[in-house]
């Protein structure tokens, strides 16, 4: 990690710079990949899985008969934590529900707004290097709280044509039924356009790396909804003097293991503190298994020396992280200052894997400073809300003449004359 010591504010932006794609040469690739499958359906999923994962595919949905193979293949203790997250994350989703409330805001003028559940979504969970089951949690139990009618989730196969068995398991826990062995901007495609095999949904969520997040922003602009506008994972930690060196850096690397394209950032008021984080990130790098990602997230990654927590509020309030990490005596404290960020750990004791799999809270989160403007998926990802209306023969009568004022203010002699209508004929 770079150590910068006391920058400028003038510094902050370049400072702050996330690790950047070229988009043109990205989308140019992306494009007739979702073209493709929009005109072939099934025959280029085929092609794509066999081409970009190496391995041909007969059935791209996955049978009962896999399902029943997979939960016999999870370890049963995964299954007790994965039943126990699912309780955590369904007690904290569930107080997102709203009741409909119904205000006269004019004597004889009702109004009310209502929650109603998007009918048909999909989700996109990696397969990869690190199958994401955790994802399925946080993605079909707000949708099952909100209503959603039909959930579809799109996961790409191993090289034996085979979906990881805790996926499935946890599908299953969760009781969707359409999985299919689909991968890459072409498993984005055939959500969003629907093909012979996979159905058509109307909102896209869900992480993935460069190739499916430049889908996602592209079947966006073709009128397809999505979670949110997503980057590689991030996290910033803010530390002082009483901060555990091992718990930082341990913090750091949970995030930097994620990919070669991910960033971890360091804030503190501490010189010392800084070098014996570093000096813990190094070794507790050698015993991870995805070293590689580690070090490669590490050359994108930044130590911030600063004066003091005004300073460093307001910076991480700039940087907008996806995680954010309080590990300071005052964590409480400065967390009362957060104003941008995806979802906050107060304390010693809370590491960001907690909200990654078993706290409650969602662990879809806008990255790439989004969060300055969007929040994490929530039971309000899955829903629309739609006002209403109901005015009584009174309520046109109070509030007619206002309508018939403002319209004729706006040359609107239409809008004017839905009023005056009715008024004449009271």
């Amino acid at each position: 990690m770079k150590i910068i010591k006391y920058p400028e504010t003038t510094q902050w932006k370049d400072l702050l710079k996330r690790p950047v794609f070229e988009t043109a040469s990205l989308e140019a690739r992306v494009v007739p990949v979702l073209e493709a499958v929009k005109k072939e359906g099934d025959i280029a999923l085929k092609k794509f899985t066999s081409q970009f994962d190496g391995v041909d595919i007969a059935n791209i949905k996955v049978s009962s008969i896999e399902i029943d193979e997979a939960n016999l293949l999870v370890d049963e203790e995964l299954k007790i934590a994965i039943r126990a997250a699912r309780q955590n994350i369904e007690k904290f989703h569930s107080f997102q529900k709203e009741e409909t409330k119904v205000v006269e805001t004019t004597p004889g003028v009702t109004c009310w707004r209502k929650s109603v559940p998007i009918q048909k979504v999909g989700f996109y969970i990696p397969g990869g290097t690190a199958p994401l089951f955790s994802t399925i949690l946080m993605l079909a139990i707000p949708a099952d709280i909100a209503g959603c009618e039909q959930k579809v989730l799109c996961t790409p196969p191993n090289k034996e044509g085979k979906i990881h068995p805790a996926i499935l398991f946890t599908a299953n826990l969760l009781n969707i039924k359409n999985i299919y062995k689909v991968g890459g901007a072409q498993a984005i495609a055939a959500m969003a356009y629907g093909t012979e095999t996979v159905p058509q949904v109307y909102k896209i969520f869900g992480p993935g790396n460069q190739y499916v997040t430049a889908a996602k922003q592209l079947v966006f602009k073709d009128g397809v909804a999505i979670d949110m506008p997503a980057g590689p994972s991030e996290v910033a930690v803010v530390a002082d003097d009483s901060a555990n060196p091992a718990f930082v850096a341990s913090d750091l690397l949970s995030q930097a293991e994620h990919g070669v394209d991910s960033q971890v950032m360091l804030f503190t008021k501490s010189e010392k503190k800084a070098m014996e984080v570093l000096e813990e990130v190094k070794k507790q790098t050698e015993e991870l298994s995805r070293k590689g990602f580690a070090e490669k997230s590490l050359e994108n990654s930044k130590c911030i020396i600063l004066k003091n927590d005004e300073e460093i509020m307001q910076m991480v309030n700039e940087y907008a992280p996806e995680h954010l990490i309080l590990q300071t005596s005052n964590a409480e404290e400065l967390a009362g200052k957060v104003i941008n960020a995806g979802s906050v750990f107060i304390g010693h004791y809370t590491p960001e894997s907690a909200g990654d799999y078993a706290s409650g809270t969602n662990h879809t989160l806008p990255t790439n400073g989004y969060a300055k403007a969007y929040s994490g998926v929530s039971v309000d990802s899955f829903v629309k809300k739609i006002t209403f209306q109901s005015i009584s023969k009174d309520g046109i009568k109070c509030l007619g003449p206002v309508i018939e004022t403002m319209a004729a203010a706006e040359a609107l002699d239409a809008h004017k004359n839905a009023v005056s209508v009715r008024l004449k004929s009271l």
